[in-house]
């Protein structure tokens, strides 16, 4: 009895190991190479799949899902004979599970040594500065010519990135020097014009301050001569509406008199020679009311001024 447990133990352990063989899970995105006695059969996708056990075997599983390989610094020459080091970034995915596995034996290592020896092709055609400012055109020649190499080994490369470009520390120096000798000159051009605009701002609200200072002045005196000659204009009117005689203007002028001699600094006063027709039209105004210009008792009235010269009168000086 106890072989015939061992045997059917044995059978039911080929049996598990059979279905386990026979049974194939391929998770999703991932294919699977099958092989009988050697040879490629068939490529086994996702979900679950039946082979013919201990005579298909799985010679690979491949993710069919888009990868990223960092490549280590590569030294590269440009053309102007300076070192410089460039990490790239390869972005691919495998389309053809069966001509990645049986095309190439590796096609990462394919890949990098590819990346390499293109890159130093399209870097030896330019010199540092192209090389520094030109990543989007060496990305672009780069991945043209790594998807049209990898194309038969089933692999499509989407995309290619440089991550860094290092030049020599010397040329590092060099480059940091004259960028800031540039941000320097870049700086005191800026405050010159600042400096020079702030003065044509200047020069210019100076200018219009005068020109509407003068303009001012210019309305100011203008009005006043206007209010000037106005007033000149009604004193005349009135003058000429109110008729007076010459009584009343030689009146007026001997008002005039004593506003002539006012002031501290008056210290000669010239007697004008015009006051004797004054006086003599005022005496002859009131000789004529008065009984026809006798003076004090019935004599005669005093000769006018008139026929006396200038006087001049000279006050004393106080000290």
């Amino acid at each position: 009895m106890s072989a015939v447990i061992i045997v059917l133990i044995i059978l039911v352990v080929l049996v598990f190991i059979a279905l386990i063989k026979t049974i194939q899970v391929i998770p999703q995105a991932s294919a699977a190479i099958v092989e009988r006695f050697g040879r490629y059969t068939r490529t086994l996708n996702a979900g679950l799949n039946i082979v013919v056990p201990f005579i298909d075997t799985i010679r690979n599983r491949i993710d069919l899902r888009e990868q990223v390989v960092p490549f280590p610094p590569q030294p590269v020459i440009t053309q102007d004979n300076l070192v410089v080091n460039i990490d790239t970034v390869i972005y691919y995915q495998v389309t053809d599970a069966r001509a990645a596995t049986y095309e190439v034996a590796s096609y990462i290592q394919a890949i990098e040594q590819l990346t390499v020896t293109t890159l130093r092709n399209i870097i030896g055609g330019m010199d540092l500065e192209r090389t520094l400012t030109s990543r989007e055109d060496i990305n672009a020649a780069l991945r043209g010519v790594l998807d049209e190499a990898t194309g038969k080994w089933g692999i499509r490369v989407n995309r290619v990135e440089l991550k860094a470009i290092e030049p020599p520390t010397s040329i590092q120096d060099s480059m940091e020097k004259q960028m800031r000798a540039d941000r320097d000159k870049r700086a005191a051009i800026l405050q010159a014009e600042g400096v020079r605009q702030s003065e044509i701002l200047r020069a210019e609200g100076e200018k219009q301050s005068a020109i509407l200072r003068a303009e001012g002045e210019s309305q100011a005196a203008a009005l006043r001569a206007e209010g000037e000659a106005q007033a000149v204009r009604t004193v005349f009117e009135a003058i000429h509406a109110g008729d007076p005689d010459q009584k009343l203007l030689s009146y007026q002028y001997l008002q005039m008199l004593p506003k002539i001699a006012e002031g501290d600094a008056n210290k000669l006063w010239i007697v004008p020679s015009e006051i004797g027709d004054a006086l003599k039209g005022l005496s002859g105004a009131l000789g004529g009311g008065l009984g026809g210009g006798l003076g004090q008792g019935g004599a005669p009235a005093p000769p006018l001024a008139k026929d006396v010269p200038s006087a001049r009168r000279e006050e004393p000086t106080v000290d």
